[in-house]
């Protein structure tokens, strides 16, 4: 490592946000990802230049964001948000695609692939952030909480599709071949995970559960890597692979170890969520260019811009579209929870950096503005709903696992 203690001061950062968190909760509830990045960006070069990113911390910090990705995919359960609020969600989604794309065309002069990169970005929804925040106002089990649930899945699902057609580098027509490649084998893992598995795999996740041995962690793990493979293979961004393997492996534990599935997440959630992802948070605020964002009047001027662009690109057509039957109230707080984003938002911006279609200073504009997003616009969700919760009495549309947003 060249710089050695940085991979400490990572982790200390990690430790010291819940703390932070914890104690302003008392006031008001800030979600432990905006500590984790100001932590960051604290003990970065831009302030006190105690942190500075190399080889190994950049490569822990990209298994993070592939660990956050594969833990949004297990999250999500198709099977309790298909139907017409899906098709209601997935319309939506397509309609802030082609909305992000015009207007950033528009406002960038013309540039396409920039148009591509920051139209996208406009389109994700922060899932993790917003689950938590609905199961706490017992919201999750309920009418609101199945279409917040369906219109946040297809705002993650939906722009890491886009990225691995859109913003792979290739042509639109050889990306679409490659990624429909990539669906019929993740769809013939699907048909594979689905049957039956032998009694032998059961009875081996059964003993060696609280042992060294850890199977069913390790085949967690084995999933996981060899779809981040298979995407690489491929040539489409990890993070696809990493979404997939989430799905993959919700579908083989609740089907093959069904009374541990919670146990066996748990100790896969403890290590992404323990370790991983806050690593990949702290990591995004030592590199967050808050130099150029505040030297930069034009960074700074985008920062409001763009959350204001989240709002209609995103948070539009989902108004348009919610069902009728909501309260005004709810399509309301609908709009904003999903406007709320962040982690992709830092890996599309983070693409098109590395692609040098866009500099460090719209960057950082893009990252202030989603996390301006994820610290005000749940907040403003609940009181536009007036903080009440519908309770327990509907199906549970998602599993309640901890998520990392809070």
């Amino acid at each position: 490592m060249s710089h050695p203690g940085t991979l400490v001061l990572i982790m200390a950062a990690a430790v010291l946000a819940p703390l932070l968190a914890e104690v302003t909760a008392r006031r008001v509830r800030v979600p432990l990802v905006i500590f984790e990045i100001a932590l960051g960006v604290i003990v970065g070069p831009d302030v006190l230049g105690w942190a500075h990113t190399g080889q190994v911390v950049d490569t822990l910090s990209d298994l993070g964001l592939a660990m956050l990705i594969f833990l949004a995919g297990y999250e999500i359960d198709f099977a309790a948000v298909r139907g017409a609020i899906l098709r209601r969600a997935a319309g939506a989604w397509v309609i802030s695609l082609a909305l992000g794309i015009g207007l950033a065309f528009w406002i960038g002069g013309g540039d396409t692939y920039k148009a591509l990169v920051v139209g996208t970005a406009l389109t994700s929804t922060a899932l993790g952030t917003v689950l938590p925040i609905l199961r706490d106002n017992g919201d999750l089990r309920g009418r609101f909480g199945a279409v917040t649930s369906a219109f946040g899945a297809v705002g993650e699902f939906g722009p890491i599709v886009a990225m691995a057609l859109l913003l792979s580098g290739r042509k639109a027509g050889e990306s679409t071949v490659l990624l429909i490649a990539f669906a019929v084998i993740t769809a013939a893992a699907v048909f594979w995970a689905v049957r039956p598995r032998p009694r032998w795999f059961s009875r081996l996740v059964d003993t060696t559960l609280h042992s060294s041995g850890q199977f069913a962690v390790r085949f967690v793990m084995l999933l996981l890597t060899g779809m981040l493979a298979l995407a690489e293979v491929f040539g489409l961004d990890i993070l696809l692979g990493a979404f997939a393997a989430g799905v993959l492996t919700r579908i083989v534990l609740h089907s093959a170890s069904p009374e541990h599935s919670a146990e066996v997440f748990g100790k896969v959630e403890a290590m992404g969520f323990g370790f991983l992802v806050p690593l990949f948070y702290v990591v995004t605020g030592i590199e967050f260019d808050l130099h150029a964002l505040l030297t930069d009047w034009h960074a700074l001027v985008l920062v409001p811009v763009f959350l204001l662009l989240f709002l209609v690109v995103r948070g539009g057509p989902v108004h348009a579209l919610a069902p009728r039957e909501l309260a005004r109230a709810d399509r309301r707080a609908l709009t904003l929870f999903a406007s709320t984003c962040l982690p992709l938002v830092v890996a599309i911006t983070t693409i098109g950096v590395d692609q040098k279609v866009l500099g460090t200073d719209e960057a950082a504009a893009l990252i202030g503005a989603a996390m301006v997003s994820v610290l005000v616009l749940p907040l403003l969700a609940m009181r536009v709903r007036g903080g009440r919760g519908e309770g327990g009495d509907g199906p549970t549309t998602l599993s309640s696992t901890e998520s990392e947003a809070w």
